[in-house]
């Protein structure tokens, strides 16, 4: 099925209360470290089966259990919170890609580095919620260097390699709400 051509005409909105937007991240070559960005905002349109998307994620609400950890993140060492506070992504393509698939291209700013990246989405289906919401689910992820965004800081480990990996997978688990137009009232 067509994902475009199956998602209404009009604007969509995350709901950042059923949707995460996270990471995961090999830490000292064993085991994976995930986290999430506990604030975000987004938002999408389709008009005449094109497709835009387009995201703000609050760094300093990242989370991966360790408070520690989550504050070695937010500092100058990774993210610098202080003067960069927002991680964003806008859409430059939707097309496409198969039976409920759909690939998402754009630009991913962190630290003010700008990227293209390439995000594969699957469409989980949509239902209408207890309020009247249409909605339209969207899991999906990619991968990047971090080290192209500036996010260089690592150890050496006595046993060889590096205790951060550079690869690391962004994940999104979205439920998108369709925005009813003020006239449909």
């Amino acid at each position: 099925m067509s994902v475009l051509s199956s998602l209404p005409t009009g604007t969509f909105t995350i709901d950042p209360s059923h949707s995460r937007i996270g990471f995961s991240a090999r830490h000292a070559m064993v085991t994976k470290v995930r986290g999430s960005f506990n604030e975000f905002t987004g938002s999408g349109s389709v008009e005449h089966g094109v497709a835009s998307l387009n995201a703000d994620i609050t760094v300093g609400s990242i989370d991966t259990r360790s408070a520690d950890r989550d504050a070695h993140l937010q500092s100058p060492d990774f993210f610098d919170v202080a003067k960069f506070q927002k991680i964003t992504f806008v859409s430059t393509s939707v097309k496409d890609t198969g039976a409920d698939k759909v690939t998402v291209e754009g630009n991913l700013t962190i630290k003010d580095v700008t990227k293209p990246i390439s995000i594969a989405f699957e469409y989980t289906g949509t239902a209408t919620d207890p309020y009247g919401n249409a909605r339209f689910g969207f899991e999906g992820a990619a991968e990047i260097n971090r080290k192209d965004f500036g996010l260089t800081w690592n150890a050496a480990l006595e046993t060889g390699g590096l205790l951060v990996s550079e690869t690391i997978k962004l994940e999104f688990e979205i439920s998108a709400i369709a925005t009813v137009p003020a006239a449909a009232h």
